[in-house]
């Protein structure tokens, strides 16, 4: 909490937020004083890739030429890392103007797949 220089309740909320979309899940560690600790569900390690594209694309237009004081480093190679986007299924790297968006015929909407804020709290 002191080192995120964010207030205890805030970090509260954004934890039981995290919860509460599946993201966090609690697991007991200590039964006195009763202690959790929160470990990743399969919907927060799918999130791996998103947090370290958004991590890139800070440093790049946020920080600029300032070091943020975070460093992700490629544990087999040493170098730090450069996150590229691949096709899962020939492993070429792709860019943006390579992508096509397809939009399929009875998609849901955003409305019908999230739960509506009262619901969220």
């Amino acid at each position: 909490q002191e080192r995120l220089g964010v207030a205890r309740n805030v970090l509260a909320a954004r934890l039981k937020s995290l919860v509460h979309h599946g993201v966090l899940e609690p697991r007991p560690y200590s039964q006195r004083p009763p202690r959790n600790e929160y470990v990743l569900t399969a919907k927060g390690k799918d999130l791996y890739g998103v947090l370290v594209t958004l991590h890139a694309w800070g440093e790049k237009h946020v920080y600029g030429d300032e070091p943020s004081g975070i460093v992700l480093r490629h544990k087999t190679c040493g170098h730090d890392l450069k996150p590229r986007i691949a096709c899962g299924c020939c492993n070429e790297m792709v860019r943006p103007r390579e992508v096509e968006v397809v939009f399929t015929e009875n998609r849901p909407t955003v409305g019908e797949v999230m739960p509506a804020k009262d619901e969220a709290a």
